[in-house]
């Protein structure tokens, strides 16, 4: 979708609310693109769940390497799936219960080729699994004091200890608003990066001494002209998610690229749509990152970001006062979805 001046407030607005759109255009691709397939790319999803007492979800696993050992419901992403559908599957199969997803907790990646999306969701009926249902999915499944010290013995891994006081932590006071994948189809992982700059010179129209600035792709076709949008920019498969926006940052400023640093903050949304057997099943990740001079040298102007060495992409200044503000607000108090590698 192209944008002008006058659209990217609402379209802007409409990312820092969770909601999604369509990735049509890539401003920034590695020198090869894997398109995402079940192959080369594994999706995955995780559930936290606690009931009225505040006991949380953890199931007995029966696979070999395993058995015995407790975990929290989680699995891979089927064909033909979106990720809710994957998530209440898992929860089914290995807990016996039914849910529906608060929001998304964390996203854990080790590179685009292994991505879990955490939930914090609620249970919304079924009954628990006992050892007389044991089967290839789990052993059975029990509610946990872990708040209480009330902890399994023998943990699958102990990666789930974060999530669990993620959850906790969440339920007491919420960091970030609720968020839900939107049902978006892509063909590869990738990012729309919302680039941010702040300056400290001083708005004397407002009386914010903070202005804010939007890197956007400026990329010409021979039909169109110039299209303003916020730059899409291809994952590495080999590489990590936080990497791409420095990749892009370095393709932008090439000559000063080591006098910055580029800040992931995180996820203001994710798309996938899984049900669409004409598309791969990719992932987009809209993204809020940070751009910083590593250190204030002399001479350096820091009322205006840093030029862009590259015609294929120039910075806006929001002036909206609110709109300003609120990015602003997500950026220095964290109010976006994290993501672990």
């Amino acid at each position: 979708m192209a944008l002008t001046s006058q659209h990217l407030e609402g379209i802007v607005e409409m990312l820092l609310k969770g909601e999604g759109l369509e990735v049509t255009q890539f401003h920034s691709l590695p020198e090869q693109v894997e398109a995402v397939s079940r192959r080369n790319v594994c999706l995955a999803v995780c559930a936290v769940i606690f009931n009225s007492k505040g006991e949380v979800l953890m199931i007995q696993e029966t696979k070999r390497e395993c058995y015995g050992s407790w975990y929290l419901p989680a699995g891979r992403i089927e064909e033909g799936e979106t990720i809710v559908e994957a998530l209440q599957r898992e929860v089914k199969e290995e807990a016996g219960i039914d849910c529906q997803p608060i929001t998304l907790l964390q996203i854990q990646e080790e590179g685009p080729k292994w991505i879990r999306f955490t939930f914090l969701a609620e249970k919304t009926g079924g009954s628990l699994k006992s050892l007389k249902q044991k089967n290839a999915e789990s052993l059975q499944a029990h509610w946990w004091d872990f708040a209480g010290g009330d902890i399994p013995s023998t943990l699958r891994k102990d990666d789930i200890v974060s999530l669990i006081d993620a959850g906790i932590k969440y339920r007491q006071n919420p960091p970030f608003p609720a968020l839900q994948p939107v049902n978006l189809p892509c063909d590869v992982v990738c990012q729309r990066i919302l680039l941010t700059f702040i300056s400290s010179d001083g708005n004397t129209e407002d009386g914010d001494e903070d202005r804010l600035w939007l890197l956007l792709s400026n990329m010409k076709d021979n039909h169109a002209g110039s299209h303003l949008q916020l730059p899409v920019a291809v994952s590495v498969l080999e590489q990590t998610i936080t990497f791409t926006a420095k990749r892009l940052v370095q393709e932008c400023m090439p000559l000063i690229y080591n006098q910055l640093n580029v800040n992931t903050c995180g996820i203001l949304g994710v798309q996938h749509n899984g049900k669409l057997p004409s598309k791969a099943d990719g992932v987009c990740f809209n993204m809020l990152v940070l751009l910083e001079y590593a250190e204030e040298e002399e001479g350096t102007d820091i009322s205006s970001p840093p030029k862009s060495e590259s015609d294929c992409y120039i910075w806006h200044e929001v002036t909206n006062h609110s709109l300003r503000a609120e990015i602003l607000q997500r950026i220095r108090e964290g109010s976006v979805l994290p993501v672990h590698n």
